[in-house]
């Protein structure tokens, strides 16, 4: 795999931006009902995908998912991110390329709501039982908030001038 020096200098400011914005929305409460937030950084994450592409926007996950756990998190907070992380990326991944780019929001409302499967499933395991499936419900309902939000801010990003900078061919 051979990685262009663009493409590595544009992981890492997404890196550090996901990272930084992470930070930041870690200092706001979180709801009462299984921690939820917005999930901002999952705009670096969407803009990396599709800026400089998919492969790259994973590295830049898996990136802030290592260095939010080393620096702020537990080994708990690591997991659900990870497998949270992992299922609406894939997701995402598989959806971007079907809809259109006026339609990004879908695709990131889509990843809200598996993110959060991937939470549940990672809380069942954890807790040993299946009662976390009552908080689907409510994980379903913020899922597709917060990622209609963050879909609608990727969008806006997408079709402003910084578009000029993409290294993905259209």
């Amino acid at each position: 795999m051979k990685i262009s020096a663009k493409k590595i200098a544009l992981i890492g400011v997404f890196t550090a931006l996901s990272l930084i914005i992470f930070i930041v929305e870690a200092q706001f409460p979180t709801s009462g009902i299984g921690g939820i937030k917005l999930g901002l950084a999952n705009v670096a994450t969407m803009v990396a995908m599709l800026f400089i592409g998919r492969r790259e926007a994973g590295i830049v996950l898996y990136l802030r998912i290592i260095l939010a756990a080393a620096f702020y998190g537990t080994f708990v907070s690591f997991l659900f991110s990870l497998v949270g992380g992992t299922f609406a990326y894939l997701v995402m991944c598989l959806l971007m390329c079907r809809f259109d780019k006026k339609q990004i929001w879908v695709v990131s409302a889509f990843g809200g709501v598996f993110h959060n499967v991937g939470q549940l499933i990672a809380a069942g395991f954890i807790s040993g039982t299946s009662m976390v499936i009552t908080l689907f419900p409510y994980l379903l309902i913020s899922g597709i908030v917060t990622g209609v939000l963050t879909g609608l801010i990727t969008q806006r990003l997408w079709f402003s001038s910084l578009r000029k900078y993409s290294l993905r061919k259209e």
